[in-house]
């Protein structure tokens, strides 16, 4: 098996950013990745205290699929957001500084509008993950299974659709969901894979459009009686992971 790709979202609900390598740590996600997020006015997150909350609290593409006309990047060495959004000159906000996060609040709230309900905040909290899991994993996605769903709905499905860190090639369709409670190999890092993703309605989103164009969840449970694709890691012993790397199953698990 393979690493095809590496990417992280440093922005809940925005842009993927395609990595050549990462490195992991011990009950860590990728670096960066979910680092920050749009809170709407009326979540209940405290930046000195932060707990997770459902992702219905922040900017998200389940909810706001409008967000993914949004191209959002992050520098990571100067803490600088970029955002373009439709038919508007691009912006630059300091993740850095309260006052940088608050006019990239006001820049996303003037683009969501109503949907940003209320006043929302640009948030970030030291050590905090904005994942739609409770605890800190790595997503992976088996290319064969999503080629499986791709056949069994008629058409192509980028894979950016479903936000994972990791695709990989080389595994039978479906093989991941035997590996709950295994150990992989994830080139120089190991993971215990702890749960399969039930997927929701974010994937209708077409991230190149912004349009709901087809319901994946509704043809996962038509076609395979479940709506997951893709599992989650934990991260076990840490350690360097590159595109192109091997993913092997533990062979004391099997």
């Amino acid at each position: 098996m393979r690493v095809e790709h590496i990417y992280r979202y440093p922005v809940k609900g925005l842009t993927a950013e395609s990595l050549a390598e990462t490195h992991l740590e011990p009950g860590e996600t990728v670096p960066g990745d979910r680092k920050f997020a749009l809170a709407h006015g009326d979540a209940p997150f405290d930046e000195a205290a932060p707990e997770w909350l459902q992702k219905r609290h922040f900017a998200c593409l389940m909810v706001n699929e409008r967000i993914a006309a949004l191209h959002a990047s992050w520098d990571e060495r100067k803490g600088v957001l970029l955002i373009h959004a439709p038919g508007a000159a691009p912006f630059a906000g300091d993740t850095t500084t309260a006052e940088g996060r608050g006019a990239i609040a006001a820049t996303l709230a003037t683009f969501l509008g109503a949907e940003a309900r209320g006043t929302p905040r640009f948030v970030v909290a030291d050590g905090h993950s904005f994942s739609d899991h409770r605890n800190k994993v790595v997503s992976l996605i088996n290319l064969a299974s999503l080629a499986e769903l791709e056949r069994a709905m008629g058409r192509s499905l980028d894979p950016l659709r479903f936000r994972a860190n990791v695709y990989f090639s080389g595994a039978p369709a479906w093989a991941e969901f035997g590996w709950i409670g295994r150990r992989i190999e994830l080139g120089g890092a190991t993971l215990t894979i702890t749960k399969r993703i039930d997927r929701c309605a974010a994937t209708q989103v077409n991230p190149v459009t912004a349009v709901r164009d087809c319901n994946p969840v509704a043809a996962l449970r038509q076609a395979f009686g479940h709506v997951d694709l893709g599992v989650y890691g934990r991260v076990e012993e840490g350690g360097r992971v590159a595109v192109g790397d091997a993913i092997v199953l533990r062979e004391d698990e099997e």
